[in-house]
């Protein structure tokens, strides 16, 4: 019976040391995740940042985060003292015990700048990049309307002001019978590699189902309004701004920095702000797309549960979270700026930032 406190002092010891093995496997579960919703709340930042920055002829920087080094350190110590007593000399046992946590986390930022700014940002999108999106399940009306400038000669709204800001009517009645296509399987995107070149193909009236033929007005709009000949479905998809007819269609697609300027000349701003010159009217976009893409609200301070939020000067800009069209298009946008960059190599110096 004497020796259970030296025992007891024993285990205390070892189960403070077992506690430290498992810090490494319990923060890989939580911070995999949480740098992960870091890593997209930040992008989302930096996106509507430059957006409203553009709003007001603000030129936008990109910093990628290209490493993440968490590092956890951990030391514990445990003793223990054992005395049987002697004579008059009690009975007693002590154990204690020290263990200390710390964490410094370091981001490594890597700033798109040169070539790589060049490819990713100013350059304008490939369809045989934009496209395959269609297919992959995104609303076709909304991926061209934010990444097409025009479609066969129909233009679509152009943050450079003037009469044609408000795009062609005609390219969003092309857009809205394209979704009805794709909604009803009439519509599908096929990439093809053709003496290794990249190519993509838009398949008309490819159902063969009993509801084929509600699809047939939407069919001979689309081809009338592309100047489609012929009776084939296949029709490969080019860039450049105007209609070819035949069997191609044309497609001016935007850059990234177009996209973004575009999206920022539909957000509304202080009305002082365009008095004093800072920025010019709002573009309104006709032929029933009236609503603003993504809708940008502003004022002193954004709700709690907004989507993404930012400051810039006197005002803050956001995105209600209960706005799903708008977060929708927002993850496009931020999806179409992902495969921008997926084919960049920057080789430009990084900028490493402690966090601690």
């Amino acid at each position: 019976m004497k020796r259970l406190p030296g025992l007891y002092a024993c285990c205390c010891a070892l189960t403070l040391f077992a506690g430290c093995t498992n810090v490494g496997p319990t923060r890989l579960k939580a911070d995999q995740v949480d740098y992960a919703r870091a890593l997209g709340e930040a992008k989302k930042r930096e996106i509507l940042a430059a957006v409203v920055g553009l709003r007001y002829a603000d030129s936008p920087s990109f910093l990628t985060v290209s490493q993440i080094i968490a590092a956890y350190n951990v030391d514990a110590s445990a003793s223990s003292t054992l005395n049987a007593g002697s004579g008059s000399m009690p009975n007693y046992a002590a154990a204690t015990g020290t263990m200390s946590y710390s964490n410094h986390p370091t981001f490594t930022f890597t700033p798109t700048t040169g070539e790589a700014y060049a490819q990713a940002y100013i350059r304008p999108l490939a369809p045989s990049l934009v496209l395959p999106l269609a297919e992959g399940g995104i609303p076709i009306d909304l991926l061209l309307r934010i990444s097409a400038q025009s479609i066969g000669g129909l233009q679509n709204g152009t943050a450079l002001g003037g009469e044609d800001s408000a795009g062609s009517p005609q390219f969003f009645e092309l857009i809205q019978a394209l979704r009805r296509l794709q909604m009803a399987g009439e519509l599908n995107v096929e990439s093809r590699t053709e003496n290794n070149e990249q190519h993509v193909y838009l398949i008309l009236g490819t159902a063969t189902t009993t509801d084929a033929a509600k699809a047939t007005p939407d069919l001979i709009r689309v081809r009338k309004l592309l100047h489609l000949k012929g009776n084939a479905g296949n029709f490969e998809i080019v860039y450049g701004q105007s209609s070819r007819g035949g069997d191609q269609i044309a497609i001016l697609t935007r850059s990234v920095l177009g996209i973004l300027t575009d999206l920022g000349a539909q957000v509304q701003v202080p009305d002082d702000t365009i008095s004093n010159g800072a920025t010019k009217a709002t573009v309104t976009l006709v032929g029933g797309e009236t609503r603003p893409t993504i809708i940008v609200k502003n004022g002193s301070k954004p709700p709690a549960d907004a989507y993404v939020s930012v400051r810039y000067g006197a005002a803050t800009y956001w995105v209600d979270r209960s706005d799903f069209d708008s977060k929708y298009a927002f993850t496009v946008v931020q999806n179409l700026m992902a495969l921008a960059e997926a084919d960049t190599n920057s080789k430009a110096p990084v900028v490493t930032i402690p966090a601690n």
